[in-house]
């Protein structure tokens, strides 16, 4: 049961995610318009869960490394299943913004 969410929520070996942004990754911040205005990591660009499946051609290289976050992973979590079911190779749940932007530095 634990190993089913961890899969889920993109938990498992530890992801190094500054690697990941070093070699070219793109952070994709999944919250509402209003919550990427009030915080984000920097460089990082915002479509809402809600209309992901409606913006892929804003993501058009799909062997391209994708970070997802959110507040607090839930939705990021969505966001990265979104992405993986329309082919999307690389794709990485970064939970929380603040705490995905803390291991960034």
């Amino acid at each position: 049961m634990i190993n089913i969410l961890k899969k889920i929520f993109g938990l498992g070996p530890n992801t190094n995610y500054a690697d990941l942004v070093r070699n070219g990754a793109l952070i994709l911040d999944v919250r509402s318009k209003g919550e990427f205005a009030g915080g984000h990591v920097k460089g990082s660009i915002n479509i809402p869960v809600e209309v992901l499946s409606q913006n892929l051609s804003k993501l058009k290289d799909k062997e391209k490394t994708i970070i997802t976050c959110c507040a607090s992973g839930m939705r990021s979590a969505s966001a990265k299943n979104i992405l993986k079911s329309h082919g999307y190779m690389h794709v990485y749940n970064g939970g929380g913004w603040s705490s995905l932007k803390n291991k960034l530095n």
